[in-house]
């Protein structure tokens, strides 16, 4: 299993993707050929990321007429959390824009706490489950608003395709595949222009 694991320019990313995944086979010195199978992050996150990434897997995964693999963005960012803090609640935010963050939350157990969602954030959003780590993109504007409560706040832990690593090996172990025709981003809001 391979990565494309870079920090986001402006969110150039879709323009460079192809190369990035050419630049990853030459540095393991694979093919297109080489490859079993295709993970993706299916969301939430970008709507056009999502488009993008989903529409170029698909295409590589038919071309090739191998399985795709999707796994949920906010999954793929509690596993990286995971890794850091073993024994805390965990909440992987992404930003949403304005005062609003994709969030999902998981016990130290792995129960799901609140499953994701587009979440509006207030002083007392999530005080259900505190103490947690909270971490993402979305955790940096956060850290006043919640300045009083018993929550962390790790701004270190960044989302990367290393968190799908794991969830896609055991999915692929287990011949869990999506439907190739039918796979969709998930969005879990409305795409507004403006």
């Amino acid at each position: 299993m391979y990565c494309i694991d870079r920090e986001p320019e402006d969110y150039i990313h879709g323009e460079y993707l192809t190369l990035f995944i050419q630049e990853v086979l030459d540095k393991s010195h694979k093919t297109l050929k080489d490859l079993n199978a295709i993970s993706v992050s299916i969301g939430p996150g970008s709507y056009t990321g999502l488009r993008i990434g989903l529409a170029v897997a698909k295409g590589l995964c038919y071309g090739l007429n191998i399985p795709i693999i999707s796994i949920e963005t906010l999954d793929s960012l509690l596993e990286i959390g995971k890794q850091k803090y073993l024994s805390d609640t965990l909440c992987a935010v992404i930003d949403a824009r304005r005062m609003e963050v994709y969030s999902k939350i998981k016990s130290p157990q792995g129960k799901v706490l609140s499953d994701a969602s587009a979440t509006i954030v207030e002083d007392h959003t999530f005080s259900f489950c505190e103490p947690f780590i909270c971490f993402g993109d979305g955790a940096q504007k956060l850290l006043e608003l919640w300045s009083d409560r018993s929550i962390t706040i790790d701004n270190d832990i960044k989302l990367s395709t290393s968190g799908q690593v794991r969830l896609a090996l055991e999915k692929y172990r287990n011949q869990v595949f999506d439907d190739l025709a039918y796979l969709k981003p998930i969005y879990l809001k409305e795409f507004k222009i403006g």
